[in-house]
């Protein structure tokens, strides 16, 4: 019998490289995933995973908030993980330029060890020449960021994470812990996946197939102050803020924030927060069986008929017409691909 505490199986075993000012989100969500499918209750023992985070110089990393990580170990043998993650973070801090990681990167790829890109970390690993013929999966956030970046490259933006074969990337945020989700289902067992996630209380869905949230290409802006404004109305779609609200949270005053939005996008705030919302509301009718009811909520409509009302003004259909077409669509598609083969 093995010793009390010691693994009788091989551990997963997972190294982080830190980028300068990296998220602590993402670094936070994949590691406590491990966390709590290494061991069992909460004594958080690493005996079905262990994890490490390395650096070349061992100096702390500070993340985006300005907390601290101190680095385990150094830059030890790649073939000791079976994975590496490198979590990035601000892109205007991030230092692509770094002899010491790249190359280790390059030898772990060499090795065969998969390699994960969290948040702005595939960005790390593309400029290390590690994506090439690769999917990558880049938040829409960064999405500008990285046409910037990587001329000619179309990025992934709407999963929340993408796995192609020994490289494996996600938008950033919580999307890191369905990724560590899946990993530790496919290495441990979706039971310690699933107890994970539900400890977090993070939705139980490690599927690379989830739609990450995101805003449609013509509400593009360099206008910080209106990009902020987006982000505030899409994650607040079923609250429904009012724009005075979005102004207070903002620190301008209502007028102001509707002259910017007048000058950028050419239309009112709620112009705009009306689209974002029916942008929603296509995305469940077409993906999902959500009765029209439901989703007339979860896109921040109060009924059903207000719903109807503002669909029919910014798409010229009806909710169910809607549906309907896009089934149609899905199936013309399907049978087009089964005559194809």
């Amino acid at each position: 019998m093995p010793p009390i505490g010691k693994p009788h199986f091989k551990q997963l075993s997972i190294g982080f490289i830190l980028a300068d000012r990296f998220t602590l989100t993402a670094f936070a969500s994949f590691v406590d995933v491990l966390r709590l499918a290494a061991d069992v209750g909460d004594k958080s023992r690493p005996i079905r995973c262990r994890w490490r985070v390395l650096s070349e110089d061992l100096k702390p990393v500070s993340a985006s908030c300005g907390v601290q990580i101190l680095p385990n170990e150094g830059l030890k043998a790649p073939g000791d993980f079976d994975y590496i993650v490198v979590v990035g973070g601000l892109v205007e801090h991030m230092e692509f330029e770094k002899p010491a990681i790249t190359t280790y990167l390059q030898k772990a790829a060499e090795q065969g060890v998969r390699l994960v890109g969290l948040c702005t970390g595939s960005f790390i690993l593309h400029e290390a020449g590690l994506m090439q013929g690769y999917k990558c999966c880049v938040s829409w956030f960064h999405r500008a960021d990285y046409f910037e970046r990587f001329e000619g490259l179309e990025p992934i933006s709407d999963r929340i994470f993408v796995v192609d074969r020994d490289r494996l990337t996600c938008s950033g945020g919580t999307s890191a812990a369905h990724l560590a989700a899946f990993i530790i289902d496919k290495h441990i067992g979706r039971r310690y996946a699933r107890k994970s996630l539900n400890i977090l209380i993070v939705d139980d869905v490690f599927d690379e197939a989830k739609a990450q949230p995101n805003l449609p290409p013509s509400l593009s802006t360099n206008d910080n102050l209106i990009q902020r404004a987006l982000v505030m109305m899409q994650q607040n779609i079923e609250n429904s803020l009012r724009i005075s609200q979005i102004a207070e949270r903002l620190q301008v005053s209502r007028r102001s924030l509707e002259a910017r939005f007048k000058k950028e996008l050419k239309a009112t705030p709620l112009h705009i927060f009306n689209f974002v919302k029916v942008a929603h509301a296509k995305q469940l009718l077409a993906n999902t069986t959500t009765r029209i009811s439901d989703v007339s909520l979860q896109s921040g409509f109060c009924d059903s008929s207000h719903l109807y009302k503002v669909f029919l003004m910014y798409e010229g259909c009806s909710p169910s017409e809607f549906r309907h077409q896009a089934k149609t669509s899905r199936k013309e598609t399907a049978t087009d691909t089964v005559s194809s083969c």
